[in-house]
């Protein structure tokens, strides 16, 4: 089996796996497609089983529905793998990864990009694992304890796919609350084969160079899933003034100024994010000196700008689903009207308005009505003349919703 099993129970799967019956409400779910299961009062009666087990999920008549990944002390309790009995061996996920990678190779416009996303969890069928490419370098992020114990078969299968110069993973706190308390100089990442990266490693996006850390903090300073909506906005803003809100390391400032923006001013709370945004700046050799950065709470900027009689062409908002400044917190819902209402204001007739989410809970109806509140709000006439969300290596199957998450609405004002 590989050393990758060594941690699990003795081979649960070797003749059949532990049979668990959900109850009527999981069967609708699971007939309907949808990989996860939720812990209920038919969870709990389980029989006991350890992370990264593979279980056969039951109806009450014992009719098998599917392999699942366990995860019991999760919310999420199973993860499906399969519609059908597999053994989730080298073989299977050698098929599993191989298919990712030539989803990528035929239908992923990667042209001038080295950065990107070659596993997309519940969208590649491995639920609950992402891999994304940075360089020669892969990072894996588990949302499951349950791909722990299969971890060196999977680093061992990447090594003969992609043949990477390193593996990382990067750890994720358990519960959210965490993320308030997470410090950007903290190290949530670690190699675990392979030589290990620069401190600020180079990788491509549309042809542009930005640094990124493998090792620091829990994002790696940038966003993959926005790679198509960069090349959207390089298309819009030649000789235009552009604010980029939550600019965080200025991947969508640096777009604009290397597409011939005029002037594109970067605003964070964060002082650290602003100086890697400067850095991103230099490395495609822009003078950030030609350009402005702002360190403070979004709203408090936008009414000192305002105060000052500040116009722009194109203001941008790609905010964080939540970020908490000494002065204020951050929401998407409810946060994203406010800060619409105040934006608006700053923006000339026939200006552009990009708001963008990546909030998994809030769908697509929801954000328009925000967008609309915010515009009613500010007395202005908004239209969405664009809708985009991610691109071709963040897929999602049709029967999991909360796959497609990222929102990004191009709006004019009239």
């Amino acid at each position: 089996m590989g050393d990758g099993f060594q941690n699990k129970m003795k081979s649960p799967h070797t003749s059949h796996s532990m049979a668990c019956i959900v109850g009527p409400e999981t069967v609708r779910m699971l007939e309907l497609g949808h990989p996860w299961v939720v812990a209920d009062a038919y969870t709990r009666k389980w029989p006991t089983g350890t992370p990264g087990q593979t279980v056969d999920l039951c109806d009450g008549q014992n009719r098998v529905l599917a392999t699942a990944l366990l995860d019991p002390n999760d919310r999420i309790v199973a993860r499906v793998l399969d519609r059908k009995r597999i053994q989730l061996d080298r073989s299977w996920l050698s098929g599993r990864l191989r298919s990712a990678l030539e989803l990528r190779r035929q239908h992923a416009d990667l042209t001038g990009s080295t950065a990107y996303r070659i596993v997309n969890a519940e969208g590649d069928g491995l639920p609950g694992l992402t891999i994304d490419r940075y360089g020669d370098y892969l990072m894996l992020q588990l949302y499951s304890a349950a791909w722990r114990p299969h971890l060196k078969q999977i680093t061992q299968l990447l090594q003969e796919l992609c043949t990477p110069r390193g593996i990382y993973e990067k750890c994720r706190p358990q519960k959210t609350r965490e993320l308030e308390a997470i410090s950007d100089s903290k190290s949530y990442g670690r190699l675990l084969v392979g030589a290990a990266a620069p401190a600020r490693l180079k990788v491509l996006e549309n042809g542009l160079t930005f640094l990124v850390s493998l090792e620091q903090g829990l994002n790696s300073g940038l966003f993959l899933d926005q790679r198509r909506n960069r090349r959207d906005l390089m298309a819009r803003v030649a000789g235009k003034r552009v604010l980029n809100l939550f600019a965080y390391t200025g991947a969508f400032s640096v777009a604009s100024a290397a597409a011939g923006a005029a002037q594109v001013t970067s605003v964070d709370a964060s002082g650290g994010y602003t100086q890697w945004a400067k850095d991103n700046f230099s490395v495609n050799r822009l003078n950030p000196g030609q350009h402005e950065f702002i360190v403070g709470d979004c709203l408090a900027v936008l009414r000192k700008l305002a105060q000052n009689g500040k116009i722009f062409d194109v203001i941008l908002m790609d905010p964080p689903s939540f970020s908490t400044t000494a002065k204020s917190r951050f929401t998407t819902k409810g946060g994203t009207s406010d800060l619409v209402a105040s934006a608006l204001p700053l923006m000339k007739s026939g200006g552009l308005l990009i708001a963008s989410s990546n909030h998994q809970k809030i769908d697509l109806s929801d954000y328009l009505k925000e967008l609309r509140r915010g515009a009613l709000q500010a007395h202005a006439d908004l239209r969405v003349i664009s809708l985009l969300g991610q691109p071709e290596d963040f897929p999602y199957p049709v029967t999991f919703p909360e796959g497609r998450y990222l929102k990004y609405a191009v709006c004019m004002k009239a």
